[in-house]
């Protein structure tokens, strides 16, 4: 198969979506038990306890973090202490870009004043 003939396939959720504990397994692909350590390391949070069904429930952040931890764990084989060392680097630096983005634009605006 060559580049051209992969298929890309796209979910289209809804902004404000929330997952139970098992559809976020089966969008991530994942067992149970592989989410419950990534909350338990504080890698991702459920965003309530569902009071009806008393489930943990999640955001697509949470989605997509959890996306991200799988994308390390295999590419860099880091364990789970690792694992969330490493995630909460990256949202540091992510943090610190953003700063410098926000620094930058306002250098510019007083730059401009001159």
């Amino acid at each position: 198969m060559t580049e051209k003939d992969r298929i890309l396939s796209v979910e289209l959720v809804e902004p404000t979506a929330t997952f139970t504990l098992r559809e976020i397994c089966e969008r991530g692909d994942c067992h149970a038990e592989f989410v419950i350590k990534l909350v338990s390391y504080g890698v991702i949070a459920p965003i309530e306890e569902s009071p009806e069904t008393r489930q943990w429930e999640f955001d697509l952040p949470a989605l997509a973090r959890l996306r991200k931890a799988q994308r390390l764990q295999r590419d860099l084989k880091l364990n789970l202490p690792g694992l969330a060392m490493s995630l909460e680097l990256l949202d540091e630096v992510q943090e610190m870009r953003r700063e410098v983005d926000r620094l930058n634009r306002q250098l510019r605006h007083l730059m401009g004043d001159f």
